[in-house]
Protein backbone atom coordinates (compact mmCIF):
# COMPACT_ATOMS: atom_id res chain seq x y z
CA UNK A 1 0.00 0.00 0.00
CA UNK A 2 2.81 2.52 1.15
CA UNK A 3 4.62 1.92 -2.08
CA UNK A 4 1.69 2.20 -4.34
CA UNK A 5 1.39 5.51 -2.60
CA UNK A 6 5.29 6.10 -3.18
CA UNK A 7 4.70 5.41 -6.93
CA UNK A 8 1.87 7.90 -7.60
CA UNK A 9 3.64 10.63 -5.58
CA UNK A 10 6.21 10.72 -7.55
CA UNK A 11 4.37 10.44 -10.76
CA UNK A 12 3.00 13.53 -9.61
CA UNK A 13 6.08 15.15 -9.42
CA UNK A 14 7.29 14.38 -12.51
CA UNK A 15 3.93 15.59 -14.43
CA UNK A 16 4.23 18.49 -12.34
CA UNK A 17 7.62 19.39 -13.22
CA UNK A 18 6.95 18.29 -17.10
CA UNK A 19 4.08 21.01 -16.93
CA UNK A 20 6.63 23.73 -15.29
CA UNK A 21 8.52 22.97 -18.13
CA UNK A 22 6.47 23.46 -20.92
CA UNK A 23 4.41 26.11 -19.70
CA UNK A 24 7.86 28.02 -19.74
CA UNK A 25 8.67 26.84 -22.92
CA UNK A 26 5.45 27.97 -24.38
CA UNK A 27 6.26 31.36 -22.40
CA UNK A 28 9.21 31.97 -24.55
CA UNK A 29 7.54 30.90 -27.51
CA UNK A 30 5.18 33.77 -26.95
CA UNK A 31 7.60 36.34 -26.99
CA UNK A 32 7.74 36.85 -30.99
CA UNK A 33 11.35 38.65 -32.57
CA UNK A 34 11.04 41.24 -34.18
CA UNK A 35 13.53 43.68 -36.39
CA UNK A 36 13.62 46.99 -34.66
CA UNK A 37 15.56 50.10 -36.08
CA UNK A 38 16.92 53.12 -34.11
CA UNK A 39 15.38 56.86 -35.57
CA UNK A 40 18.34 59.10 -36.17
CA UNK A 41 18.50 62.90 -37.74
CA UNK A 42 19.58 62.54 -41.47
CA UNK A 43 19.85 65.25 -44.11
CA UNK A 44 17.90 64.70 -47.47
CA UNK A 45 16.61 66.21 -49.95
CA UNK A 46 12.45 66.77 -50.71
CA UNK A 47 11.87 66.63 -54.11
CA UNK A 48 8.54 68.21 -55.44
CA UNK A 49 7.27 68.01 -58.94
CA UNK A 50 5.08 70.74 -60.76
CA UNK A 51 3.35 70.48 -63.89
CA UNK A 52 4.81 73.54 -66.15
CA UNK A 53 3.14 75.09 -69.26
CA UNK A 54 5.74 75.90 -71.79
CA UNK A 55 5.84 79.14 -73.71
CA UNK A 56 8.01 80.53 -76.79
CA UNK A 57 10.52 83.28 -75.92
CA UNK A 58 7.88 85.43 -78.44
CA UNK A 59 5.14 84.53 -79.68
CA UNK A 60 3.01 87.48 -81.39
CA UNK A 61 0.04 87.52 -83.54
CA UNK A 62 0.39 89.07 -86.79
CA UNK A 63 -2.50 91.26 -87.76
CA UNK A 64 -3.29 93.45 -90.52
CA UNK A 65 -2.86 97.08 -90.57
CA UNK A 66 -4.61 98.12 -93.62
CA UNK A 67 -7.53 96.67 -95.26
CA UNK A 68 -7.37 95.10 -98.64
CA UNK A 69 -7.63 92.08 -100.31
CA UNK A 70 -5.20 89.40 -99.89
CA UNK A 71 -2.73 88.93 -103.05
CA UNK A 72 0.53 87.25 -101.88
CA UNK A 73 1.29 84.83 -99.10
CA UNK A 74 5.40 84.10 -99.81
CA UNK A 75 5.44 81.71 -96.66
CA UNK A 76 3.87 78.13 -95.38
CA UNK A 77 3.10 76.90 -92.32
CA UNK A 78 5.27 75.62 -89.89
CA UNK A 79 8.51 77.13 -92.18
CA UNK A 80 11.13 78.74 -90.05
CA UNK A 81 11.62 83.07 -91.00
CA UNK A 82 13.89 86.04 -90.70
CA UNK A 83 13.37 89.27 -88.99
CA UNK A 84 12.02 91.50 -91.55
CA UNK A 85 11.41 88.96 -93.96
CA UNK A 86 8.11 89.28 -96.55
CA UNK A 87 4.97 87.51 -95.33
CA UNK A 88 1.83 88.69 -96.83
CA UNK A 89 1.43 91.73 -99.62
CA UNK A 90 -2.33 92.83 -99.33
CA UNK A 91 -3.32 94.84 -103.03
CA UNK A 92 -2.37 98.23 -102.69
CA UNK A 93 -3.41 99.97 -106.20
CA UNK A 94 -5.78 101.90 -103.54
CA UNK A 95 -3.35 103.47 -101.65
CA UNK A 96 -0.94 104.21 -104.84
CA UNK A 97 -4.10 106.17 -106.06
CA UNK A 98 -4.19 107.81 -102.61
CA UNK A 99 -0.53 108.95 -102.56
CA UNK A 100 -0.28 110.19 -106.39
CA UNK A 101 -3.32 112.19 -104.92
CA UNK A 102 -0.90 113.54 -101.69
CA UNK A 103 1.49 114.02 -103.99
CA UNK A 104 -0.35 116.01 -106.70
CA UNK A 105 -1.94 118.26 -103.71
CA UNK A 106 1.80 119.05 -102.23
CA UNK A 107 2.89 119.99 -105.51
CA UNK A 108 0.39 122.29 -105.65
CA UNK A 109 0.66 123.75 -102.13
CA UNK A 110 4.30 124.11 -102.68
CA UNK A 111 3.48 126.41 -105.51
CA UNK A 112 0.82 128.39 -104.11
CA UNK A 113 3.68 129.44 -101.55
CA UNK A 114 5.98 129.98 -104.16
CA UNK A 115 3.58 132.36 -106.15
CA UNK A 116 2.88 133.94 -102.39
CA UNK A 117 6.66 134.19 -101.46
CA UNK A 118 6.45 136.57 -104.93
CA UNK A 119 3.47 138.55 -104.30
CA UNK A 120 5.57 139.42 -100.83
CA UNK A 121 8.27 141.13 -102.35
CA UNK A 122 6.76 142.72 -104.87
CA UNK A 123 4.73 144.10 -102.09
CA UNK A 124 7.63 144.64 -100.06
CA UNK A 125 9.24 146.77 -102.99
CA UNK A 126 5.61 149.11 -103.78
CA UNK A 127 5.84 149.59 -99.41
CA UNK A 128 9.42 151.14 -99.80
CA UNK A 129 8.13 153.25 -102.77
CA UNK A 130 5.30 154.42 -100.69
CA UNK A 131 3.15 153.32 -103.63
CA UNK A 132 1.06 151.11 -101.06
CA UNK A 133 -0.31 151.29 -97.46
CA UNK A 134 1.67 148.64 -95.01
CA UNK A 135 -0.85 147.08 -94.30
CA UNK A 136 -0.91 145.50 -97.41
CA UNK A 137 2.46 143.56 -96.67
CA UNK A 138 1.26 142.15 -93.59
CA UNK A 139 -1.35 140.90 -95.66
CA UNK A 140 1.00 139.20 -98.16
CA UNK A 141 3.29 137.34 -95.16
CA UNK A 142 0.17 136.19 -93.71
CA UNK A 143 -0.79 134.31 -97.20
CA UNK A 144 2.70 132.82 -97.45
CA UNK A 145 2.21 131.55 -93.66
CA UNK A 146 -1.04 129.86 -94.80
CA UNK A 147 0.54 128.25 -98.09
CA UNK A 148 3.33 127.02 -96.15
CA UNK A 149 1.04 125.34 -93.68
CA UNK A 150 -0.93 123.90 -96.32
CA UNK A 151 2.52 122.12 -97.50
CA UNK A 152 3.14 121.23 -94.27
CA UNK A 153 -0.21 119.69 -93.95
CA UNK A 154 0.35 118.07 -97.80
CA UNK A 155 3.27 116.40 -96.47
CA UNK A 156 1.73 115.10 -93.34
CA UNK A 157 -1.08 113.39 -95.87
CA UNK A 158 1.54 112.05 -98.06
CA UNK A 159 3.72 110.69 -95.24
CA UNK A 160 0.93 109.21 -93.96
CA UNK A 161 -0.43 107.92 -97.35
CA UNK A 162 3.02 106.06 -97.58
CA UNK A 163 2.85 104.76 -94.09
CA UNK A 164 -0.27 102.70 -94.90
CA UNK A 165 0.53 101.83 -98.33
CA UNK A 166 4.40 100.11 -96.36
CA UNK A 167 1.61 98.29 -94.38
CA UNK A 168 0.35 96.37 -97.28
CA UNK A 169 3.78 94.33 -97.23
CA UNK A 170 3.32 92.40 -93.91
CA UNK A 171 7.34 91.29 -92.94
CA UNK A 172 8.42 89.58 -89.68
CA UNK A 173 8.47 91.09 -86.70
CA UNK A 174 11.62 88.75 -85.80
CA UNK A 175 13.04 85.27 -86.73
CA UNK A 176 10.82 82.51 -85.98
CA UNK A 177 8.33 79.80 -86.92
CA UNK A 178 5.52 80.39 -88.22
CA UNK A 179 1.69 79.14 -87.80
CA UNK A 180 -1.16 78.28 -88.86
CA UNK A 181 -2.57 80.48 -92.25
CA UNK A 182 -6.38 80.90 -91.74
CA UNK A 183 -6.43 83.19 -94.80
CA UNK A 184 -6.15 82.09 -98.40
CA UNK A 185 -5.12 84.54 -101.55
CA UNK A 186 -7.94 86.57 -102.58
CA UNK A 187 -9.51 86.84 -99.06
CA UNK A 188 -10.85 90.59 -97.99
CA UNK A 189 -8.60 91.24 -95.15
CA UNK A 190 -9.97 94.27 -92.78
CA UNK A 191 -7.69 96.41 -90.51
CA UNK A 192 -7.07 93.61 -87.32
CA UNK A 193 -7.54 90.81 -89.34
CA UNK A 194 -5.16 87.64 -87.89
CA UNK A 195 -3.23 86.79 -90.38
CA UNK A 196 -1.02 84.28 -88.36
CA UNK A 197 1.10 83.67 -85.38
CA UNK A 198 4.70 83.87 -85.10
CA UNK A 199 6.90 82.16 -82.48
CA UNK A 200 10.44 82.55 -81.78
CA UNK A 201 11.58 78.81 -80.07
CA UNK A 202 15.09 79.59 -79.89
CA UNK A 203 14.44 79.49 -75.91
CA UNK A 204 11.50 78.54 -73.88
CA UNK A 205 9.99 79.42 -71.13
CA UNK A 206 8.39 76.91 -68.18
CA UNK A 207 5.90 78.78 -66.01
CA UNK A 208 4.69 76.54 -62.97
CA UNK A 209 3.18 77.92 -59.71
CA UNK A 210 4.12 77.15 -56.23
CA UNK A 211 2.66 77.70 -52.84
CA UNK A 212 3.66 80.36 -50.73
CA UNK A 213 5.12 78.24 -47.93
CA UNK A 214 7.63 75.96 -50.87
CA UNK A 215 8.21 79.81 -51.82
CA UNK A 216 9.81 80.08 -48.48
CA UNK A 217 11.78 77.05 -49.02
CA UNK A 218 12.86 77.38 -51.98
CA UNK A 219 14.15 81.36 -52.28
CA UNK A 220 15.62 81.02 -48.51
CA UNK A 221 13.59 82.74 -46.11
CA UNK A 222 16.74 82.45 -43.56
CA UNK A 223 19.37 84.48 -45.54
CA UNK A 224 20.37 81.27 -47.12
CA UNK A 225 21.67 80.99 -51.15
CA UNK A 226 19.52 79.15 -53.47
CA UNK A 227 21.08 79.61 -56.73
CA UNK A 228 22.12 76.24 -56.69
CA UNK A 229 18.50 74.56 -56.25
CA UNK A 230 17.50 77.27 -59.35
CA UNK A 231 19.93 75.89 -61.91
CA UNK A 232 19.92 72.71 -63.43
CA UNK A 233 16.51 72.26 -63.68
CA UNK A 234 15.20 69.05 -65.09
CA UNK A 235 12.32 69.42 -67.32
CA UNK A 236 10.05 66.12 -68.16
CA UNK A 237 8.15 66.04 -70.98
CA UNK A 238 4.38 65.19 -71.27
CA UNK A 239 5.36 61.77 -72.52
CA UNK A 240 7.40 61.07 -69.19
CA UNK A 241 10.80 61.46 -71.21
CA UNK A 242 13.48 63.73 -69.94
CA UNK A 243 14.44 66.92 -71.75
CA UNK A 244 17.75 66.84 -72.92
CA UNK A 245 18.77 70.36 -71.98
CA UNK A 246 18.81 71.78 -68.05
CA UNK A 247 17.09 75.10 -67.56
CA UNK A 248 17.07 77.95 -65.11
CA UNK A 249 14.79 79.54 -62.81
CA UNK A 250 15.52 83.40 -63.55
CA UNK A 251 12.27 85.15 -62.35
CA UNK A 252 9.51 85.20 -60.08
CA UNK A 253 6.24 87.10 -60.14
CA UNK A 254 5.84 89.95 -57.78
CA UNK A 255 2.45 89.25 -56.05
CA UNK A 256 0.65 86.19 -55.10
CA UNK A 257 -2.25 84.95 -56.95
CA UNK A 258 -5.42 85.59 -54.07
CA UNK A 259 -7.40 83.27 -55.43
CA UNK A 260 -4.79 80.44 -55.38
CA UNK A 261 -2.09 81.75 -52.81
CA UNK A 262 0.21 80.77 -55.52
CA UNK A 263 2.79 82.63 -57.29
CA UNK A 264 4.05 81.62 -60.46
CA UNK A 265 8.11 80.98 -61.41
CA UNK A 266 9.59 81.13 -64.59
CA UNK A 267 12.31 78.68 -66.12
CA UNK A 268 14.20 79.30 -69.32
CA UNK A 269 15.18 76.32 -71.24
CA UNK A 270 17.34 76.34 -74.51
CA UNK A 271 15.38 74.67 -77.37
CA UNK A 272 18.48 74.49 -80.24
CA UNK A 273 16.02 72.01 -82.30
CA UNK A 274 12.62 73.55 -81.51
CA UNK A 275 11.23 70.34 -80.13
CA UNK A 276 9.36 72.69 -77.81
CA UNK A 277 6.90 74.48 -78.62
CA UNK A 278 4.47 76.72 -77.94
CA UNK A 279 1.39 75.58 -75.38
CA UNK A 280 2.60 72.41 -74.88
CA UNK A 281 3.17 71.07 -71.69
CA UNK A 282 5.28 69.02 -68.89
CA UNK A 283 6.80 68.85 -65.28
CA UNK A 284 9.43 70.54 -63.12
CA UNK A 285 11.15 68.88 -60.36
CA UNK A 286 12.63 71.04 -57.59
CA UNK A 287 14.41 70.06 -54.95
CA UNK A 288 14.87 71.52 -50.93
CA UNK A 289 17.49 70.28 -49.03
CA UNK A 290 16.63 69.52 -44.98
CA UNK A 291 18.78 69.01 -42.51
CA UNK A 292 18.51 67.19 -39.01
CA UNK A 293 15.01 64.91 -40.60
CA UNK A 294 13.81 62.04 -38.98
CA UNK A 295 12.99 59.28 -41.80
CA UNK A 296 10.65 56.54 -41.18
CA UNK A 297 10.61 53.26 -43.95
CA UNK A 298 7.01 52.86 -44.89
CA UNK A 299 6.78 49.63 -44.12
CA UNK A 300 6.84 50.01 -40.43
CA UNK A 301 4.24 52.76 -40.89
CA UNK A 302 0.01 51.64 -41.23
CA UNK A 303 -3.03 54.28 -41.49
CA UNK A 304 -6.10 53.37 -38.92
CA UNK A 305 -8.42 56.96 -39.70
CA UNK A 306 -6.16 58.33 -42.51
CA UNK A 307 -3.60 59.03 -39.29
CA UNK A 308 0.23 57.33 -39.63
CA UNK A 309 1.10 55.32 -36.59
CA UNK A 310 4.06 53.18 -35.84
CA UNK A 311 5.20 50.48 -32.85
CA UNK A 312 7.71 52.61 -30.59
CA UNK A 313 9.59 49.90 -28.70
CA UNK A 314 10.17 51.23 -24.77
CA UNK A 315 13.29 49.74 -22.43
CA UNK A 316 10.96 47.12 -21.71
CA UNK A 317 10.62 45.72 -25.57
CA UNK A 318 6.87 46.57 -25.26
CA UNK A 319 5.33 47.60 -28.30
CA UNK A 320 3.14 50.42 -28.66
CA UNK A 321 1.34 52.39 -30.84
CA UNK A 322 2.43 56.07 -31.48
CA UNK A 323 1.12 58.41 -33.97
CA UNK A 324 2.82 60.99 -36.26
CA UNK A 325 2.29 63.80 -38.81
CA UNK A 326 4.56 63.35 -42.14
CA UNK A 327 5.44 66.28 -43.90
CA UNK A 328 6.19 64.56 -47.35
CA UNK A 329 7.83 61.08 -48.85
CA UNK A 330 10.97 60.34 -49.73
CA UNK A 331 11.93 57.41 -51.65
CA UNK A 332 10.80 54.94 -49.45
CA UNK A 333 10.35 56.98 -46.23
CA UNK A 334 8.35 59.60 -44.62
CA UNK A 335 9.67 62.59 -43.98
CA UNK A 336 8.32 62.92 -39.77
CA UNK A 337 6.71 67.06 -39.42
CA UNK A 338 6.02 66.12 -35.94
CA UNK A 339 5.31 62.91 -33.32
CA UNK A 340 8.66 61.04 -33.07
CA UNK A 341 12.40 62.21 -32.33
CA UNK A 342 15.83 60.08 -32.94
CA UNK A 343 15.27 58.69 -29.31
CA UNK A 344 12.58 56.11 -30.93
CA UNK A 345 12.88 52.47 -31.55
CA UNK A 346 10.46 51.60 -34.23
CA UNK A 347 9.43 48.00 -35.26
CA UNK A 348 10.54 47.90 -39.01
CA UNK A 349 8.71 44.85 -40.24
CA UNK A 350 5.74 42.34 -39.06
CA UNK A 351 3.79 45.45 -37.82
CA UNK A 352 0.52 43.18 -38.81
CA UNK A 353 1.62 40.53 -36.29
CA UNK A 354 1.53 42.97 -33.15
CA UNK A 355 -0.89 44.14 -31.22
CA UNK A 356 -0.66 47.32 -28.70
CA UNK A 357 1.33 46.96 -25.65
CA UNK A 358 2.37 43.17 -26.50
CA UNK A 359 6.15 42.17 -25.22
CA UNK A 360 8.58 42.12 -28.52
CA UNK A 361 11.98 40.40 -28.75
CA UNK A 362 13.58 43.52 -30.76
CA UNK A 363 16.67 42.35 -32.93
CA UNK A 364 18.26 45.68 -33.80
CA UNK A 365 18.85 45.97 -37.87
CA UNK A 366 19.25 48.99 -40.59
CA UNK A 367 16.23 50.32 -42.40
CA UNK A 368 16.94 49.47 -46.40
Amino acid sequence: MRSQFYLIAVALLLLQACTNGKSSENKDKLVQEFPVVQLSLQDTQLHKTYVTSIAAKQNVEIRAKVSGFLEKIFVDEGKEVSKGQLLFQLNDKEYQIELAKARASLASAMAEANAAELELERVKLLVSKNVIAKTEQQLAQAKVKAAQARISEAKATEQDVETRLSYTFIRAPFSGIIDRLPLKLGSLVEQGTLLTTISDLSAVYGYFNVSEIEYLHFTGKKGKDSSNQFSNIQLTLADGTPYPHKGKIETVEGEFDQNTGSIAFRATFPNPKKLLKHGATGSIQLTTPKSNSILVPQKAVFEIQDKNYVFVVDDKNIARMKNFEPEARVGNYYLVKEGLSEKDKIVYEGIQSIRDGEAIKPKMTEAK
